[in-house]
């Protein structure tokens, strides 16, 4: 067998080859950004009647399936028969969903969400044991930033079955917070330093007017129920203002500090 003559006929196959993968790339890279043009496009144009979330959504699904135009297209390209890659994919589908139904149920839940709108993105919820700001729903997964800034994806099934908290929904929400009085204090005194003091909270606000009431008796003393409302941006800052005023109107008051007493009898 003569080697050159071997060498000389592989070199042409081995360029078309090679000539081939280098367009397959290019076509990946290209396509690839097209896709991602496109589809943040489209997004960006779906305004009315759509919103964000719905929006994004559709922008997944469409993203999805030009990727999988794309790959066929990249094997058209090497001259694999892409009727039989389609028929070989539904099969591969079916067995990859049977073996997978959770999959499906958490596509269904994605709808169902989309559908009911229990939450949008942008707004704070809590379900599925985390509580953050909605990111995105996805097709399969709901991505939510936490409050200590962590990403994290929770399935869509999981969050449609569970129990869902919208803190978004209503333009205000209540400060839960409770202040331990002295046994010695006057409640009624009390009640009326920490409305006259909450007055001065910035973004407190008047309507509905804090509650300041006696929730519970303890053995240290009366324990009030402090529940100024505000509106969902200034939570966090109205909940810790609150705090810190609760702590300074009592001890600029002279309040004595609740302690727990303790009675030691000695058997002589």
């Amino acid at each position: 067998m003569d080697v050159n003559s071997v060498i000389q006929s592989a070199i042409p196959l081995l360029t078309t080859f090679v000539l081939k993968v280098l367009g397959a790339l290019a076509l990946w890279v290209i396509g690839r950004r097209l896709i991602h043009f496109g589809v943040r496009l489209l997004v960006r144009s779906l305004k009315y009647p759509f919103d964000q979330t719905v929006a994004g959504y559709i922008g997944t699904m469409v993203s999805v399936l030009l990727t999988i135009a794309l790959i066929v297209a990249i094997l058209g390209f090497f001259g694999i028969e892409t009727t039989s890659f389609a028929a070989l994919m539904a099969g591969v589908g079916l067995a990859i969903g049977a073996a997978w139904s959770g999959l499906l149920a958490h596509l269904a839940a994605g709808v169902f969400l989309l559908i009911l709108r229990p939450f949008k993105v942008g707004e704070l919820i809590a379900a599925g044991g985390v509580v953050g700001t909605v990111e995105e729903i996805g097709l399969f997964v709901t991505t939510i930033n936490t409050l200590d800034n962590v990403r994290t994806f929770i399935g869509n099934n999981r969050l449609f079955s569970d129990t869902i908290q919208n803190f978004s929904a209503n333009p205000y929400r209540r400060v839960d917070l409770v202040a331990q009085l002295h046994q010695s204090v006057d409640p009624r005194k009390a009640m009326g330093l920490l409305k006259e003091r909450l007055r001065g909270v910035p973004n407190v606000k008047n309507d509905p007017p804090p509650d300041v009431e006696i929730l519970q008796f303890t053995s240290l003393g009366p324990v009030l129920a402090v529940r100024p409302y505000c509106d969902n941006a200034h939570y966090w800052q109205v909940y810790f203002d609150t705090n810190r005023l609760i702590r300074e109107a009592f001890g600029e008051a002279g309040f004595p500090v609740p302690e727990q007493a303790m009675l030691v009898r000695t058997l002589s």
